[in-house]
């Protein structure tokens, strides 16, 4: 390995993931990336080098993956091996929030994560972990330059307009606004683009960022007009445990006349709705198209048609579509997904063409004939945070 080193932490509920980037006169390459998952079960530590080839696969003892602090040590050891004594740049962070200040990455001090931890009660689900490994460093080591992406910082570009609710004024002054989510999805999609299709890329575009957690959003010039999430990452689409829109007057009633806690409320909608409380049988989207259960494939209708009303919807923020890109883990991996997508959207002249569909690595999938050229574009969230720490620890 030649260079220094920039190492990307995402870490998750029960989830270390990792990826180091040689970083050798201002280019950074990928030198290996793994997980350390199932913290606090049955722990297992995977890792592949830049040719996707195995380079470890191992069960962990409880006490390497008993907690976060557990796994990060059991990473540092595992990367000094690796790393034959080049030098860690910097560790950069995917942050779920930024809150209103946060518009960019920024260098973390422990004043930044006092400020990132008070924005806890907005992503539950995710800023405690995403701030965990930020705080572990800072304590061990404090020399090392640390840099948190957000993934709320990409749509800071939208219009006051967009962020409203309809709530009393001093309600968005206080922060109760529609933030938006996965920008560093739609961040790097934006960018790429750029390279595979040149003629669209400053167009009125619409990406599905479609996985487990999924939502769509509407972009201009590269820069996000509308998203389908909105103080939380609760909004829009139905996920793979997460509801999508709702109306509020729903969690009233669950509250004054099902006798449920906050708690109870913030458990069903996060944890047991989405594709798993609509289908009874899973959260996975693979599992349920093979499923033969009618509820199944009602949750699989229901995402479809969701994924259809949003369109509609962006499309009209932008005053028209010029191109739909599908990414992330269902939008990359399911021909079938798409497919029933692009039916949906032959209103607004998208035509998918079965072939390019089904061949696994095909860039562009529409049809000549469709008005709206349609692409499935893999998303890079890891690059992304790798060159924004780069830039600011150089």
């Amino acid at each position: 390995m030649t260079g220094r080193v920039v190492l990307v932490l995402n870490a998750g509920s029960s989830s270390l993931k990792f990826q180091a980037l040689a970083w050798d006169d201002g280019e950074l390459s990928l030198q290996f990336r793994g997980q350390i998952e199932g913290i606090g079960t049955q722990p297992r530590f995977s890792a592949r080098n830049a040719h996707g080839e195995a380079i470890e696969n191992r069960e962990l003892t409880p006490a390497q993956a008993s907690d976060r602090d557990a796994c990060l040590q059991t990473l540092a050891e595992w990367l000094r091996e690796r790393l034959e004594g080049r030098e860690l740049a910097g560790v950069g962070h995917r942050v779920v929030h930024g809150g209103v200040r946060y518009s960019r990455p920024v260098r973390v001090d422990r004043d930044v994560l006092a400020e990132l931890e008070a924005l806890v009660p907005l992503a539950p689900l995710h800023q405690p972990h995403n701030l965990a490994p930020i705080r572990a460093l800072l304590d061990r080591r404090p020399d090392l330059p640390q840099v948190a992406c957000f993934d709320t910082a990409f749509h800071r570009t939208q219009a006051p307009l967009a962020e409203l609710f309809g709530l009393p004024y001093e309600l968005y002054e206080a922060g109760i606004r529609r933030y938006g989510f996965h920008g560093l999805s739609y961040e790097y999609v934006a960018r790429k683009l750029r390279e595979v299709a040149p003629e669209v890329a400053g167009k009125r575009i619409v990406v599905a960022h479609l996985g487990s957690g999924a939502s769509m959003c509407a972009l201009h010039d590269g820069c996000s007009v509308a998203s389908t999430m909105g103080f939380t990452a609760l909004d829009g689409l139905p996920m793979g445990t997460r509801c999508g829109s709702l109306d509020a007057g729903v969690v009233v009633y669950l509250g004054r006349d099902r006798g449920m806690s906050m708690d109870d409320v913030e458990r069903l909608l996060y944890q047991r709705s989405g594709l798993l409380g609509v289908s009874g049988v899973s959260n996975d989207m693979r599992e349920l198209e093979e499923s033969d259960s009618p509820r199944a494939g009602l949750a699989i209708d229901y995402f479809v048609y969701r994924i259809g009303r949003e369109l509609g919807s962006l499309v009209a923020a932008l005053g028209g579509l010029d191109a739909l890109v599908f990414t992330a883990g269902i939008g990359e991996n399911s021909p079938g997904i798409r497919a029933r997508v692009g039916e949906r959207a032959a209103w607004v002249g998208v035509e998918i063409d079965p072939a390019l569909n089904a061949t696994r690595g095909a860039t562009r999938i529409s049809t000549p004939q469709s008005t709206v050229p349609v692409f499935v574009i893999p998303t890079n969230e890891e690059l992304v945070i790798a060159q924004h720490t780069a830039s600011l620890v150089s």
